[in-house]
């Protein structure tokens, strides 16, 4: 178990995360243990803030002096629109997950969502999304973000699947102005049909089934093959049921897990400037916050 003993002084740098609802979020879990091992003295703080009044309560927190600030549902998108210094990854996701306070009083928004996606990908199968063909199960913001992400980082193709599937050909329109040449498919049925998930070199599960070990899979083990990569965004559970379903497909699969802390790991660069992250001990802490043991 991670060591959670703090001091304080009256130079102790204040990052925080800020939500509605918060006290799920893992954030303090994993960032408190990373600021430590880099021997700042900072500290890591979690706030419940009223999207009405997320504009106001940043624009206090810079004054004040915090040194960094996360943002999850849901104030990303209120921060989109209003914070005026957007970077070009918080331009080209349609959100703000990390905001940098400046010296002159601006702020700045930040996605980290897609880097951590990607850094997830890459440590679990070998590769991202350049060149694949990708499976996104849910069309919802998560889901939204995820297919735009491997639209900009050059899929072969792209397959939508929504419950409802009105809200996959919205996306699916989206995608196909944003990248014209781009292949953007929607599957005619929830869930897809075998040939249609078979057919996928990366599915991701992006919807809050799973969360649950009586959910029952999504997906069946026929639905998969040997040379998948399967990412379940959920990750309260070590194994979800359609991950198991996965595996017993021959298909690799892993859970949301490592796309949360690569997010955190590189928020902690924007803010600090530094390439030592200790990426390691982010990801034991919150291993052993959510299953109790780290592994």
């Amino acid at each position: 178990m991670t060591d959670t003993v703090f001091s304080f002084s009256g130079s102790t740098r204040t990052f925080a995360v800020l939500g509605h609802p918060v006290a799920h979020s893992l954030s303090p879990a994993m960032h408190n243990p990373a600021l430590r091992a880099m021997g700042l003295d900072a500290v890591y703080l979690a706030y419940d803030v009223d999207p009405d009044h997320l504009l106001d309560v940043l624009g206090s927190m810079g004054d004040m002096g915090f040194a960094g600030v996360n943002l999850t549902i849901p104030h990303k998108e209120v921060a989109f629109q209003g914070v005026k210094r957007l970077a070009s990854t918080a331009r080209r996701a349609g959100s703000v997950n990390t905001i940098v306070f400046h010296e002159n009083g601006e702020l700045e928004g930040h996605s980290t969502d897609g880097y951590g996606l990607h850094r997830a990908l890459e440590e679990a199968f070998g590769r991202a999304f350049e060149g694949q063909h990708v499976l996104v199960l849910g069309c919802g913001g998560a889901g939204r973000a995820a297919a735009l992400q491997a639209a900009d980082e050059g899929a072969a193709s792209v397959r939508l699947a929504n419950r409802t599937q009105e809200r996959a050909d919205k996306l699916a329109l989206e995608m196909r102005e944003r990248c014209p040449d781009l292949t953007v498919e929607v599957c005619g049925s929830w869930p897809p049909a075998a040939e249609e998930t078979r057919s996928a070199d990366v599915i991701l599960q992006s919807t809050s089934q799973g969360m649950k070990k009586d959910d029952p899979p999504m997906l069946e083990p026929g639905c998969f093959r040997e040379g998948q990569g399967f990412l379940d965004m959920t990750y309260v559970l070590k194994v979800t049921p359609t991950m198991r379903a996965a595996e017993q497909g021959g298909a690799e699969a892993v859970n949301g897990l490592g796309m949360l802390l690569h997010q955190g790991v590189r928020s902690l660069e924007i803010w600090t400037g530094r390439d030592d992250v200790p990426v390691e001990v982010m990801r034991e802490a919150m291993r052993s916050h959510v299953y109790g043991e780290a592994d």
